[in-house]
């Protein structure tokens, strides 16, 4: 199970061993809401929808979940919300909250994902997602499953 705690900006995966793994992360800057367009991060039960990126090199950026290539050599001097190196997909578990209509978190595209934005882990700083070091989203890419359960505290 993953517990992500928005006040404290922490991701917490606790893995079938039994073991629990701690790492820091940026959720959204507008602060927390379930609504569509709202740039807020979502609160409540989920699940991990999808996994995409296994297999490729660190700091791949991802554009409408497809691999572009590498930040090094993407970059343009503009400033993006730049989604690298992993995704986790997540699902919303309860209707009306987080699921289906203008709660949706999987059709907001809110994912578990590195940044380009290192430095701002620890404080809020993203549009909606939960950014995290791209180190850190490959440590927990290969140790959770899709269907995984996700709990997005405020």
């Amino acid at each position: 199970m993953i517990i992500v705690s928005i006040r404290e900006q922490m991701l917490i995966h606790r893995r079938r061993s039994g073991v629990r793994y701690a790492y820091p992360v940026s959720t959204a800057r507008a602060g927390i809401g379930n609504l569509r367009n709202s740039f807020r991060t979502p609160t409540g039960r989920h699940r991990i929808h999808a996994k995409i990126g296994a297999g490729m090199p660190v700091r791949t950026v991802f554009r409408a979940r497809q691999p572009i290539g590498l930040y090094e050599d993407l970059q343009d001097g503009q400033a993006h919300d730049w989604i690298l190196t992993r995704i986790l997909w997540l699902t919303g578990c309860q209707t009306g909250i987080n699921r289906r209509g203008v709660h949706d978190t999987r059709s907001r595209y809110i994912y578990i994902h590195g940044t380009d934005e290192e430095t701002c882990i620890g404080t809020p700083a993203s549009h909606g997602c939960i950014r995290m070091r791209n180190e850190d989203i490959v440590e927990l890419f290969e140790h959770c499953r899709v269907g995984e359960s996700v709990l997005i505290r405020p």
